[in-house]
């Protein structure tokens, strides 16, 4: 158990959630309270998707002006 523990928490630290939300779903897979587990592992997981539609809505305004400058460009 204590290897899955370590693995999970690498994985949560690689998928970059925060060191608090690591430790409060260590706790929560010690004492075995999976639904609580899996809600803050959701809870996570959208903060992840948060931050890539961010991040692809960024690309899309650098696309939009690559666009701009080069239609401009070729007149």
């Amino acid at each position: 158990m204590e290897m899955e523990l370590k693995a999970m928490l690498d994985n949560l630290a690689d998928a970059g959630c925060t060191k608090h939300d690591a430790e409060i779903a260590g706790e929560l897979y010690k004492k075995g309270q999976t639904d609580e587990l899996i809600r803050l592992l959701k809870k996570c997981r959208c903060s992840l998707m948060d931050e890539m539609h961010e991040s692809q809505r960024k690309v899309d305004r650098m696309d939009f002006l690559i666009r701009r400058v080069e239609r401009k460009a070729a007149k």
